[in-house]
């Protein structure tokens, strides 16, 4: 499969949402324009780009797109290319591309071709994704706050809220919670009835990132409970038979920062 037409240089530019991207496939379909990179506004571009295409986001083109991926994938595929999208990495674009592509143009799409190259790095990306919020799950700490709200910051490595809410909606279906990442500043927010998208001022993420929250925004029992329970693993510590190695392997240390006990 050749990229580019005629071996020009051809770039779309986009804008970073994944309907912007199942419509540069669409574009590139009904253009016969075949990018060499795709890149968002703010991202530097080439200086010799033969062909330069900005592609508008058209949510009714990205279904058309999704729709003849169906036809192609199995469902654990489709969740495989949702879950290489969230991991935010500089080559998601471009890969996301060329593996839809490959799927489209094959009689019988290639998802178990693992002597592709884009096969096996969306294989390997997708399951550092899901092994990232299946340890979010594991390792996030809820802290009742002073209004009622169960609030969970967290900072994971990829941007998998929208994996972990299904578990947490059904775990704690009866009292509302807040999962807020602090790195994206984005989070969720379920009332009991939905989870809906909320954002926080930068004023009240700097304090998220700097620690735990602040006590005097917690309940009294949450505090107590807090205060109680760090005595306890402090005393309950043999200081003699501490193993930090051990303890990253089962708790990377990435996740300590949220932890009451630390």
């Amino acid at each position: 499969m050749e990229e580019g037409e005629n071996n020009k240089m051809i770039v779309f530019v986009y804008d970073k949402t994944l309907d912007g991207l199942l419509s540069c496939v669409f574009f590139a379909y009904e253009q016969k324009k075949f990018p060499e990179l795709i890149l968002s506004e703010s991202d530097p571009k080439p200086l010799f780009a033969d062909e330069r295409y900005y592609v508008i986001a058209e949510k009714e083109k990205s279904i058309r797109v999704w729709k003849a991926l169906e036809k192609k994938l199995s469902k654990f595929a489709q969740n495989m290319v949702l879950s290489v999208w969230l991991s935010e990495l500089p080559e998601t674009a471009m890969l996301l591309f060329r593996y839809i592509r490959k799927n489209i143009d094959h009689p019988q799409g290639i998802e178990m071709n693992f002597g592709d190259d884009d096969v096996l790095r969306i294989k390997d990306i997708a399951q550092k994704v899901g092994t990232d919020a299946r340890k979010l799950i594991q390792f996030i700490r809820f802290q009742e706050t002073a209004d009622g709200i169960w609030f969970a910051p967290v900072s994971p490595r990829y941007n998998v809220l929208s994996l972990i809410a299904p578990h947490f909606r059904s775990r704690y279906a009866g009292q509302p919670w807040i999962i807020y990442d602090t790195m994206r500043n984005t989070g969720l927010y379920y009332d009991t009835r939905r989870v809906q998208e909320i954002s926080f001022a930068q004023e009240d993420l700097a304090e998220l990132k700097s620690d735990r929250l602040d006590t005097g925004k917690l309940s009294d029992e949450e505090a107590f409970f807090q205060k109680m329970w760090k005595e306890y693993f402090q005393s309950i510590t043999i200081k003699e038979r501490i193993n930090l190695k051990l303890q990253r392997q089962y708790m990377p240390k990435r996740y300590w920062k949220y932890l009451p006990e630390i």
